[in-house]
């Protein structure tokens, strides 16, 4: 009898041990109150605590905790600037940014955390790298933001003595003559048609090479340009309207039709597209397509600015 009793003791052991693991499971965690620790850790600082808390329930909080989400959101961006976390800061901004848009206090956190993430970044390229060409290039740039365009110019040209091939410098260059007071458009074209040689993918010299040859009144030459600029870049929606633009004053209106229909698809809100793209059906006899243009040229324009009229 006692050996049966042992018998089925050893089998109902390993059950009853079972049963006690089952009754030590975790207690479920609440997301919202995880939530508010840690974004109560992050208010007094202890963000070195408070941010694995808020990393782990940020992404279980609903829709339904809006507010409390944004909170712990803002609070990770924060605590992960304090402690050099750049990644899970810039995460946190873009989540932000994408479940918050137009927010103030999210836009102006965004604006003051990637001016700061800029800063650092910079200060680490001149403190690791300083005699790089990248190095050089930043100081010109904050040259050019100040408007002191000689010693922009003396930088780029250092930086094309140490490296007479490194692209977008001669476009640069080009940049600051047209910038300078009278411009010096022979000089900025000579930079321009440089940088193609070196790089003959910059959308951006071909543009501006067709802008200069565009205010001439060189039609021909500019819509080359333009032409080359947007098969270059296809995202580049200026390019489509200048070439329109450009093909329109040559009088080339059926052609001119193809690049603005592109433009306006980009850019609906803008009234010089429907402008220009009326004036190519209207010259080129589709009197139904011109007169819907021009009334979303005149709709567009009473949602614009009066300074931004079409150009023409």
């Amino acid at each position: 009898m006692l050996t049966v009793f042992l018998s089925a003791l050893q089998v109902c052991g390993p059950l009853v041990a079972s049963g006690a693991q089952i009754s030590k499971k975790a207690p479920v965690v609440d997301p919202m109150a995880s939530a508010q620790q840690g974004i109560s850790l992050a208010a007094k600082g202890r963000c070195r605590e408070a941010l694995p808390v808020l990393r782990k329930t940020s992404s279980s909080l609903s829709l339904a905790d809006k507010q409390l989400k944004y909170q712990a959101s803002m609070s990770i961006a924060r605590c992960a600037m304090s402690l050099n976390q750049m990644e899970t800061a810039v995460q946190a901004l873009l989540s932000l940014n994408r479940e918050f848009p137009h927010d103030p206090e999210v836009l102006y956190t965004t604006t003051h955390f990637f001016s700061e993430l800029a800063s650092r970044a910079s200060q680490d390229l001149a403190a690791t790298s300083p005699a790089s060409p990248q190095a050089q290039q930043l100081d010109a740039e904050a040259f050019e933001s100040q408007g002191n365009w000689d010693k922009a110019a003396a930088e780029y040209k250092r930086i094309l003595e140490q490296n007479p091939r490194l692209p977008g410098i001669h476009y640069r260059l080009g940049r600051i003559f047209l910038a300078k007071t009278p411009a010096d458009a022979e000089e900025a074209k000579k930079e321009f048609d440089a940088e193609l040689t070196i790089d003959p993918s910059n959308a951006s010299a071909e543009f501006m090479l067709g802008e200069m040859d565009r205010q001439a009144g060189q039609w021909d030459q500019a819509s080359g340009h333009f032409s080359r600029a947007s098969k270059i870049d296809e995202g580049f929606a200026e390019a489509y309207l200048a070439l329109g633009m450009s093909l329109n004053s040559a009088g080339k209106f059926p052609d001119a039709i193809a690049p603005l229909q592109t433009y306006v698809k980009m850019q609906p809100a803008d009234p010089a597209g429907h402008y220009q793209l009326g004036t190519a059906y209207a010259r080129s006899g589709h009197k139904q397509e011109a007169e819907k243009e021009m009334a979303l040229q005149r709709e567009a324009a009473a949602k614009t600015p009066r300074e931004q009229a079409p150009q023409q």
